[in-house]
This record gives C-alpha cells, structure tokens and sequence, in this order.
C-alpha cells in the first residue's frame, strides 16, 4: 500500500498511540511534560544532525515518532478537564451529601421515559467556584418546559458518579460519558430547581436559538412532526425527536448514519455554496473571496449541527480540500483524509473513542481506496447506469470497511444496505439541496410552500420505503458474536483480501490465506474456551430475580417473571448471551435451591419459608424477605449472603451491617453489579 510510505501516516499512527497510552495509563502530567521536553531536545538534535549532513537517519526518524507519540500523551492529558484545580471530582464530600449547586445548561439531550436530559456546565457548589460537565436528569412533569442552552439552574442535590455496568457485557455508559468530558450525573426533580432570569449568551446559546427558531417556524406552518424530527437530523445535527419506530427501521434498514450529520451531508453544503458563488470572477481575489465564504459556510454548518465529531471530521476534510483547489493544485485525499484526522484529535483527543467518529473514519478511508477498484469491474455507458452503479460501489466500499466494527460493536449487519442506498442518496440528495434552502428562508420566517411539500414529500417517501426494508427481518442478520481479537483478525483478512485483488501475485495469495487461517485458530479457541466454561450469575435487575447458569455454550435462566421481547431484562441477557458465544437453553422457574458446581445456593424469598436442614455454600435474598439474618448466621456458615435488586434498600444496609459483624461476605447487586460464580 503506497499510503504507508506517506510520513503522515507513521506520525498519526503513533500520535494515536500517545492518545490511547494516556487514556487506558494512569499517567502523572509532571513527569510527561519532562518526557515531552527531552523528546523535544532529542527530536532537534537529530534534526540538526539531518540537516547539515543533508541526510535523514534512523536516528531521526525514531525520534521523531516518538516525539509524536509523547505529544499524544500530552495532548490527552491537556484536555482531560479534571487535571483543573477546581474541577468537581476533587473534592469527594460533592459525592456523599446534599450541595447548593449552580449549573448553566449548554446541550439539550434525548429525553428518555421519566427524565428530561441535559449536559451542564457546573459553575459553583457551595460558595466555591468549581468547575467541570455533568449530565443532567430532571423528572418529567406537566410544568417544567425544556430549558434553553444558556440557561442558569441553582439545584439542592448531591453528584452521583457514573454508574459502572450493572451486568456482564453491557454497555459502559459512565466510559461513553467519560470521553465526552462528563464524570458525574445530577437527578432532580422541579421542586428542588430555582431557574435564574439571566441566560448565558455565548456562541452554543445562539447557534441553538438559530435552530429553535427554524423548527418553530416550520412547525408554524404545518410541517408534519415525524418529517420534521428527521429534516432535523438532517440538517441541523438534532436527533432528540426522532422516534424509537424510526430510529429502528433505520438502523435495519442499514441507513442510520444517513441520520447523523456526515461527509455526505458538508458534501452537500460544499457543493451548493460552489454553485451559489459561480457569478464571482475566477481571479486571484474572486477565489480568495470564494473560499473564505466556502470556510465559514462549513464551520458555520458545524457549528449549528451541534459540531459532532463525523460533522467536524467531515468540515475539517472538506475544508482542506476547499484550500487545495483555492491554491490549485491536485489534493492527495488520502493526505487531507489524514491531516483532518490528526488536527481534531489534536483538539479533541477522545473524539477517537467516539463509535461515530471511528465508523466514520474507516468508511470514508474505504471509499476512497477500494471504491475505485469496484468501479473498474464494470464501466456502463449510460449515464444513468453509471450513476447508480457509483452508488452502489461507494455502499459496498463503505459497508466492507465498516462492517467488523459495525458488528463488534452493534452486533448486527443489515443484509440490504445497498437496495437501501440506491434510492435513499437519491431521494437524499432532493431533501438537502431544496432543505438547506428551506431552512434559510425558515429563519426569515418565510417558508415556501412549493419547499416544503417536496421536502415533506420526499421524507414520507424515504422513511415509507425504510420501513418497508426494515420490515424484510429475514435480511437483518441479528446477535452476531465478534471479540476484539476477532476484529482485529478480520480487518486483517480485508486488507489481505483487498491487496490480492489490487494487484494478485503468490506472495500475496499467502498472507490473505494466513490472516484466514489466524481468524479460524482463533475462533476455533474463543469456542473452545466457551464450551469449557462453567459459571452462575445473579443478574442485577429491579423489582425481580433473575439468575443464569451457563455450562458451556448453554444458559438455563431461573426466573419467575416473563421476560418481554424488548424490555430491558431480555436486552441484558441477550447482551451476555452474544458476547459469550452462548445460547439460550431453557427457562425455569425459582425454587428454594440450587446446586452448581458443588455448592449449594439457597435462595430466600419474601415468604422466608426454607429448610432449616441444608447447609448451604451460598445465601440469596430477594423480594425482601423479614428474615432475621443474625439468628439465620448464627445456625449456617455461609461463604457469601448475596441480595439482589428486588430488596428494599433499607433491608439491604441492615443486612450488610449484621454480616459485617458477623464477619460474612456480603455482595449487594446495588453496589457492585452482578454477582459472578
């Protein structure tokens, strides 16, 4: 691959390093800062060795990818808010009681069934001025309105740290929030709110009024609520309204991504901002000017799409590829592709940890490089042809390239992508070309009606044909198991695979059949090592018991409660059971005792009713049972008392105080999440 000769590379891969040493690394800022600075000294005197020499030596080259992998370190460390003096997190007492805390909201967030949510910026607890993000959860009411970005809040209330994963294999939600620079959530309710009449009136509360007013204004004229939650992600970058249903029929449907704001979308802009601007001279100070509208049109747009990452990646490419035919020379994609990358991370380190970002990343890279190799397998001349057959060859590039992450982390693949793309860019293309117009003159309060019917139009016909591929269950393959180092060995057999094809030779054809033999010794010992596992786990899940026994690649689940179809238990033990290569075997119900492993678990309910008789290993309480658990220790010795989320919780700190005394094992799945065996 030439693109592995390019410097950039080499200096990205290892800035990248820096970036993941110092997130996974406890790392002390002081002494990286006195790595940076002798880096620095090495890095320059190899540089002045190279440059009177005129010849570049290892020396040089080590140094100066070292000296990137340092900055990378550095970098992380520089914008991890929590190295501030006054950030929240440093003062524990914020996490045991109640504070007079002042927030200012600055992001408005899906709401989810019970809460309104927003990201906050805290600005005093107490009578100290602190700082630091949090997430904000405000009990739904029929009083309380949606605050706007900008508004002041003065809460009673304790900080809760991120919640860790209750249960094995799902998703670490408090992690996700760590990388967005938020360490602890908030839950109120209205009575313990006093909202300031000031707002704070920055560059995020104007770009919100701007879209608040788009929206108000179409929804004035009678745009239809469902064309509009999508005309809103579209454009606008906000996904809050959009429902469940057609959340859901996207993600089958193999189209999510269209609804996050993308390179296909600031493509878009770029091109309709070009064409508005032809009438200027193509002179020296015509193309000057040209760009420079070109320039703050696009940050503009990420700015008012809420500058997500694929939105910033995708502003960022395009801005050096606006420069690059303002200077007029030929741009190296691959180059602007790479440079993009390294300049957001070097602003927003852990927008590399962003799903988004990362899926966003590889299928644009794929585009680029395998997409051109599609395109030579069949050249039709009608134009028409030609055009959908572009269409689907960008689908398959970037679907080829996204798909083992797609997979690992969604654990899903849509079989019908590309009957999903052929009518959707289309149908895309006529929503954004006439929305983007619609939207401006929406602001003026001027909503043309000839616009807004092709673009209402055109959104029922989209989401009409979606939902009638999502209904096609039979082509969305579901629970596909993929570990880490599967991933990684299947990334392997694409690039094997895609550089046989460029170019086939013997050597070649070797390594493409090694990365798949690699992938099937290590799936054969991810098997393995799954049919030879024994274990039981009390699952953390609220006002019931579950409880599985796995042996092997088969689960029996213990449980006396009908898991919904997609209610959240089900979800949980569907998480575990793909993750661990396993499969349901049979459900039973409860009973009073369990025998696993040459342990016996005896479960106490509310009835408290037991045999008095067995002696047993393990004690599981649920359902809050008034047993007297000192008298109960007092006749068994058991190795562990486990209670779990089915207890009141005043129960449960009693009986963690009367195993203390009595010096037994206690595991509330309260506190510490399942509990494993």
């Amino acid at each position: 691959m030439k693109i592995l000769q390019f410097p950039i590379v080499r200096i990205c891969f290892c800035f990248i390093l820096g970036i993941i040493a110092a997130y996974y690394s406890p790392l002390n800022i002081k002494y990286v800062f006195g790595l940076l600075a002798i880096s620095t000294i090495i890095f320059s005197y190899f540089q002045f060795q190279s440059y009177h020499k005129f010849e570049q030596k290892k020396g040089f080259s080590i140094s100066l990818y070292f000296l990137f992998f340092v900055i990378g370190i550095t970098t992380t460390l520089v914008h991890n808010d929590t190295f501030r003096e006054n950030h929240y997190t440093h003062n524990t007492t914020n996490f045991d009681s109640n504070h007079i805390i002042k927030v200012t909201v600055i992001e408005e967030l899906k709401n989810t069934t019970n809460n309104n949510r927003y990201i906050a910026q805290v600005t005093q607890i107490d009578n100290k001025i602190t700082s630091g993000k949090v997430l904000l959860n405000l009990k739904k009411d029929s009083i309380t309105k949606a605050f706007i970005v900008g508004t002041r809040l003065k809460i009673e209330e304790q900080l809760v740290r991120n919640f860790k994963p209750n249960n094995p294999n799902q998703f670490d939600y408090g992690k996700y929030l760590e990388t967005k620079g938020i360490y602890a959530q908030l839950f109120a309710e209205t009575s313990q709110l006093k909202i300031s009449n000031h707002i704070d009136k920055d560059i995020w509360y104007y770009t919100s009024a701007f879209r608040n007013k788009i929206i108000l204004n179409l929804e004035k004229n009678g745009f239809k609520k469902e064309e509009l939650a999508v005309i809103s992600a579209l454009i606008l970058g906000q996904q809050q309204d959009i429902s469940p249903e057609v959340l859901r029929d996207y993600q089958y449907a193999g189209a999510v991504h269209i609804l996050s704001v993308s390179g296909l979308h600031v493509g878009f802009i770029l091109l309709f901002i070009t064409f508005l601007l032809k009438p200027l001279p193509k002179n020296k100070y015509g193309n000057f000017i040209r760009l420079t509208i070109i320039l703050i049109s696009l940050w503009l747009f990420a700015l008012v799409a809420g500058l997500a990452p694929s939105v910033v990646r995708s502003a960022a490419m395009f801005s050096f590829v606006a420069i690059g035919m303002f200077l007029n020379r030929e741009t190296n994609i691959f180059h602007t592709m790479l440079v993009s990358l390294f300049l957001i991370l070097l602003v927003e380190p852990l927008f590399l940890f962003d799903i988004g970002f990362q899926l966003s990343y590889i299928a644009l890279f794929f585009i680029l490089w395998l997409q051109p190799m599609l395109k030579l397998l069949w050249e039709p001349k009608n134009k028409i042809v030609a055009y959908f057959w572009d269409i689907i060859t960008v689908s398959f590039a970037a679907q080829i390239g996204a798909m083992p992450l797609s997979i690992y982390y969604f654990h899903q693949f849509p079989g019908l992508f590309f009957v999903t793309n052929l009518v959707l860019i289309p149908c895309l293309s006529v929503i954004m070309a006439i929305g983007v117009l619609l939207m401006i003159l929406a602001y003026f309060d001027f909503v043309s009606v000839i616009f807004s019917k092709i673009v209402e139009l055109s959104i029922t016909f989209t989401n009409t044909y979606i939902k009638w591929i999502a209904s096609i269950e039979t082509f969305v393959i579901k629970d596909i198991p993929l570990s880490f180092s599967l991933l990684i060995t299947s990334y392997l057999i694409v690039f094997t695979w895609i550089i046989w094809f460029k170019k086939p030779n013997f050597t070649k054809i070797i390594l493409t059949l090694a990365s798949v033999l690699i992938f099937q010794i290590l799936f054969i010992a991810t098997n393995w090592q799954s049919e030879n596992k024994k274990e039981i786990i009390v699952f953390n899940t609220k006002r019931n018991t579950i409880i599985g026994e796995r042996i092997g690649k088969k689960i029996i689940l213990y449980t006396n409660d009908t898991l919904t179809e997609n209610g959240f238990e089900k979800k949980m033990i569907q998480s575990y059971i793909t993750a661990n290569f396993c499969e349901t075997n049979k459900t039973k119900a409860l009973t009073n005792t369990i025998y696993f492993n040459n342990n016996k678990i005896l479960i106490i309910d509310k009835s408290s009713i037991y045999k008095s008789s067995i002696n047993p290993d393990i004690i599981i309480l649920k359902d809050s049972p008034k047993v007297n658990l000192e008298r109960l220790l007092s006749s068994v010795k058991p190795k562990i008392i486990i209670a779990d989320a089915s207890n009141y919780k005043s129960y449960v700190t009693t009986w963690k105080q009367t195993c203390a005394k009595e010096k037994i094992p206690f595991h509330s799945t309260y506190e510490k999440g399942f509990y494993k065996l």
